[in-house]
């Protein structure tokens, strides 16, 4: 073959970039060599938006309404919250002094050498599941990788840095699928390395001041640097990525929220970068065969600048067409428009939408912080089973799923208060999981004082927590098969309640009413229904966790 048509056949498989004016097509063919890229499965889905938005959500996932999530890595090893491994890094900070610290300095104590002391030697990945499906979670998601770019599983195209090799030399992808099988729920994979590249930035920086003033961190470290040390022969530049110059205003903490969108100034990614990560993740999906694929992005990976993620996509969706016969995959975005919402579903971070979605969608959030914090134990700051259920109500009488993170600690354990937290979720699903699991959207999603005084989202979400605490006066509704639910978001202190959307000759329900049964229990409950609103009278006797209490009406 001549070189002309070399580069004609390779083009079709490379994903479209932004490359520099300074490369030459024949310099594009030869990295596409050097890095061999994956194959797209062929099916009725291809690589582009308009194909895509012929995707449809699997009634698995309608149905489900509540999956539980381990965003577990080596960042939890320190115990020390979010964004460890770029934070750091970050001069000042209070996780650069806590770094400082427990390990010494980040220009001799890299964040691979946290990874290094990861052993997750209380890690059971069947008990962790088990005790998720026992509180009522119907899938199951676990971190395949972080920003810090060390992956979970046996990485065909990331050798040297995962979790076989360093750290725990265990298969933690595999580990958490092969239980999530085991229990019978859909496992799914969050996927998070699409942005190292400028996320690890700050590990190409120094100190302004003090005793290690000018010494650089160890991000810009290379094989030939770790001789004599434990990671002799591997290279650090395979996990930290920065053999590239910083990105515009990169001094700015707060600029890699900006740039998320690989715009504002961001050095744009290599191709070699891009093929890698995109091999990373075709290779994820081959072997581990998830159910659903959570991004942390805005619309698929590399977008707007690669159709890397649009590959993955189109590939993910066909190749669950052929092993499973329809198409029951999911992948989840965060900042999308209408149309692109069409060929992925929208997952709001930390926050809720204030209105019945057309499409289902998702939430993500976490009692604590998604990394394993120590702070947040000890001053007991965890979200209450309460606050969570709550969410789950609301979310899903808008059309969408709860995904809810439970921190687990660098050995692989969650705390005691986690825990109880968890079982405390179990009481009340295991009571009123009818007026979650299969549900549809109402005509309305609720009533009551709550909803008036709602938050914006901001950015990707976000607005959790920002409005008021629902009360006896908050009702959200959702519907089965002929029932109608209406959970009332406390319990009534004068014994009854009435709600208002359900009053006689309403054009939201003009039917008879002919029974409303308290879903805990199912006990029958005295009603009046006239011009007012359905007035119910509550049992005197309180069921457990009556902080929501869903009445069935036919």
């Amino acid at each position: 073959m001549n070189r002309r048509k070399l580069i004609q056949s390779l083009a079709l498989g490379i994903p479209g970039i932004l490359i520099s004016n300074k490369l030459s097509a024949f310099t594009v063919a030869e990295e596409a060599v050097k890095e061999f890229v994956e194959k797209i499965m062929d099916g009725p889905f291809k690589p582009t938006w308009e194909s895509l938005t012929n995707y449809q959500t699997p009634e698995w996932f309608r149905d489900a309404k509540f999956g539980m999530w381990a965003h577990w890595g080596p960042q939890c090893q320190p115990e020390a919250g979010d964004w460890y491994a770029r934070e750091m890094y970050m001069e000042g900070n209070w996780q650069y002094k806590y770094h400082l610290k427990k390990y010494g300095h980040p220009s001799e104590f890299g964040f691979k050498d946290v990874i290094n002391t990861w052993k997750a030697d209380k890690w059971d990945p069947e008990a962790l599941v088990s005790l998720y499906k026992s509180v009522g979670a119907k899938y199951f998601m676990a971190l395949a990788n972080h920003h810090d770019n060390l992956d979970l599983y046996d990485s065909k195209y990331q050798k040297q840095w995962n979790s076989l090799k360093v750290g725990p030399k265990k298969d933690i992808i595999g580990g958490w699928a092969a239980a999530a099988k085991k229990h019978g729920l859909p496992f799914a994979v969050s996927v998070h390395a699409a942005h190292t590249w400028s996320w690890f930035e700050t590990a190409q920086r120094s100190d302004k001041t003090g005793p290690f003033a000018g010494v650089p961190y160890d991000g810009k470290q290379t094989k030939k640097d770790g001789k004599g040390k434990w990671w002799e022969g591997l290279d650090p530049q395979e996990l930290y990525a920065q053999n590239h110059k910083l990105s515009e205003n990169s001094e700015d903490n707060g600029m890699i929220h900006k740039q998320w969108h690989w715009g504002n100034g961001v050095t744009p990614p290599t191709k070699a970068y891009i093929d890698k990560f995109y091999n990373r993740t075709i290779d994820l999906i081959n072997h581990y065969h998830p159910d659903m694929i959570y991004f942390d992005d805005s619309q698929f990976p590399m977008w707007p600048i690669s159709d890397a993620g649009l590959k993955i996509a189109a590939h993910f969706y066909n190749k669950i067409i052929k092993d499973k016969g329809k198409l029951s995959a999911v992948i989840t975005g965060k900042i999308l428009n209408d149309e692109q919402k069409k060929a992925m579903v929208w997952d709001i971070e930390r926050g809720q939408s204030n209105s019945i979605e057309p499409l289902p969608w998702q939430t993500d959030t976490c009692i604590g912080n998604w990394h394993y914090d120590r702070g947040l134990y000890d001053r007991k700051g965890y979200k209450t089973a309460k606050t969570i259920i709550h969410t789950l109500v609301d979310v899903v009488s808008k059309n969408g799923n709860l995904m809810l993170n439970i921190p687990v600690r660098g050995d692989g354990s969650i705390d005691e208060l986690e825990r109880k937290i968890v079982e405390d979720i179990g009481i009340w699903m295991n009571a009123n999981g009818e007026s979650i699991y299969g549900t549809r959207p109402w005509k309305i999603f609720g009533e009551g004082p709550a909803q008036a005084k709602s938050a914006a989202l901001t950015a990707q979400g976000f607005n959790e927590g920002k409005g008021v605490p629902f009360g006896e006066k908050d009702i959200r509704f959702a519907v089965k098969d002929k029932a109608l639910f209406a959970t009332v978001l406390a319990w009534p202190t004068n014994g009854a309640i009435v709600i208002t959307s359900l009053q006689e000759g309403s054009s939201n329900y003009p039917e008879k009413i002919n029974s409303v049964k308290l879903v805990a229990t199912g006990q029958e409950l005295k009603f009046e229904r006239n011009a007012e609103g359905l007035k119910v009278y509550f049992p005197r006797e309180q069921p457990a966790a009556s902080y929501a209490n869903p009445l069935m009406i036919v």
